[in-house]
């Protein structure tokens, strides 16, 4: 889940806002604050027309020695015949001024924690010729709750010692993903790879399509908004250059809007058959680029070992997921949980890079999310405002260090180095999702602390039985919140107004 951090959206780049840096005197304002839900509020702030005459002076201060009015030299017009002339072309640069000043001034003065940014429309908001500015706009706010009982939780934790036929089965995995795959022309088996064409249509519409994607023949294929169930039995016994078909139905998480909960056709064209050529362990040992078969063990059981731990960690978390946000019964903005739907998507996809996951099994799992991520997210969401609340109370921050430590465990697991690997998660927006699995993940080894554990068995993964593609059947992409811009310009911040982080 995201941080509290965040901006305001206006067209600075039109209007030129000047925001005075010598203003010492606070606006007089009226705000009226109405409580649409737990997380939103609906603000209606009204600027006397004393403020606004004062900052149009300040504005006409700046700009009188200046002036250019025809039949004058310049600086030299009547005060009064300037602002008659120039007080329309001002009125943008005050009104910019204004809205700053006094969503800054609200924002340091009144009882809430924004998380969002304010649904302002610059555009609508007009400086009257005569009386009062009055605006309003809706704003998403950090819940107001007690805090619920985080000391001496009792929990359970998932144990296991790895075996060296634990060892050996995870050896055969890692073969088969570096192994070569051969053309056959036998009929498709469980366990082989498929090359096909995907499309997805509404009736006769044509929704999406991708081309040479690499399947492998699983029980269950994994689209990024639905699942193929008895894939397998889908696929095999066809041969190269036949098509099956089937109904999936497209989740909730979807972009679009119009398919979210119904089915869509999808047609599978079969273009090649390969299966695995098995390699000895030399081999093996030989690409990898090891010294011996030891060594490949021991790199194997630190994976598994690592695995294991971000295992406990999630079922840990979930324990206490459930125990801290049970009396939790607060409703969240439809809005603001799609947001962090994908916020929760990048928390988990980081974790798993950490913990050494392949890609392959990065994208099963991601996919797999996507099913009932929006209804995980509520609970998450709700978790993530308690955490970030202990983490205040007990002055838990994320330190530089923290950020050196995740991306250099990242890199070493995807071999590579943390200078681009941190290049790529600054690229992809991903910074202030590792900062909130920094904090809340230091916050849930404190409550760790103070909690009592027995072990429970460790349970093999089921998306072992599970294919993936990055393939969306409604169309679209996975993108839930799009850059926000106005009128073609970047936005500048707003100092002071918060928001839950975006992409």
């Amino acid at each position: 889940m995201a941080g509290l951090s965040g901006t305001l959206n206006v067209n600075t780049e039109t209007t030129d806002v000047i925001a005075p840096a010598d203003e010492k005197q606070k606006l007089n304002l009226a705000v009226d604050i109405k409580e649409k839900s737990a997380c939103e509020r609906h603000i209606t702030v009204t600027v006397p027309r004393d403020d606004i005459e004062r900052y149009f002076a300040k504005q006409f201060d700046d700009l009188v020695p200046n002036a250019e009015v025809p039949g004058f030299r310049t600086g030299r017009a009547p005060r009064q015949l300037v602002e008659k002339k120039f007080r329309k072309q001002l009125a943008d640069q005050v009104k910019g001024s204004l809205l700053m000043d006094s969503l800054t001034q609200i924002s340091d003065t009144e009882d809430f924690s924004a998380i969002s940014e304010p649904d302002l429309d610059f555009e609508q908001v007009n400086i009257p010729d005569e009386g009062d500015l009055t605006y309003e706009f809706n704003i998403e706010v950090r819940p107001e709750f007690d805090l619920p009982k985080w000391e001496g939780l009792s929990l359970e934790r998932p144990e296991h010692e790895f075996t060296d036929a634990d060892i050996d089965a995870e050896i055969a995995k890692l073969g088969a993903r570096i192994s070569d795959m051969v053309p056959v022309e036998d009929a498709v088996q469980l366990g082989d790879f498929i090359v096909c064409n995907v499309t997805s249509r509404d009736g006769d519409k044509l929704i999406a399509e991708s081309k040479e994607l690499t399947v492998e023949v699983l029980p269950m294929l994994s689209l990024a908004d639905s699942i193929v169930e008895g894939f397998d039995k889908l696929v095999t016994g066809s041969k190269a250059d036949e098509t099956v078909t089937t109904k999936v139905e497209i989740n909730e998480f979807s972009d679009n809007e119009a398919l979210r909960g119904k089915e869509v056709d999808l047609a599978i064209e079969i273009l090649d058959v390969k299966r695995i050529e098995q390699q000895t362990d030399d081999k093996l040992v030989s690409q990898l680029g090891l010294e011996s078969m030891d060594k490949l063990r021991e790199m194997i059981r630190s994976t598994l070992e690592s695995r294991l731990e971000y295992a406990q960690r999630e079922e840990i978390r979930d324990q206490i997921n459930k125990s801290l946000t049970e009396s939790a019964n607060w409703e969240l903005p439809p809005d603001l949980l799609r947001r962090q739907s994908r916020r929760e998507l990048d928390r988990s996809v980081i974790e798993m890079r950490s913990s050494g996951f392949s890609d392959q099994e990065i994208q099963t799992r991601e996919n797999l999310l996507r099913q009932n991520v929006l209804a995980k997210t509520e609970s998450l969401l709700k978790e993530h405002f308690i955490l970030e609340r202990i983490a205040e109370d007990q002055n838990i921050e994320a330190e530089s260090t923290d950020y050196e430590l995740e991306v250099a465990r990242i890199a070493v697991q995807q071999n590579d180095s943390p200078r681009r690997v941190r290049a790529r998660l600054e690229r992809t927006g991903q910074i202030d999702s590792l900062r909130n699995m920094i904090i809340e993940r230091k916050v849930i080894e404190k409550i760790t602390e103070k909690a009592t554990f027995s072990a429970t068995a460790y349970e093999t993964d089921e998306s072992s039985k599970t294919a993936a593609i990055d393939f969306f059947a409604a169309g679209g992409s996975d993108r839930m919140i799009p850059e926000a811009k106005y009128d073609g310009g970047e936005a500048e911040p707003i100092p002071g107004m918060n928001k839950v982080d975006r992409d």
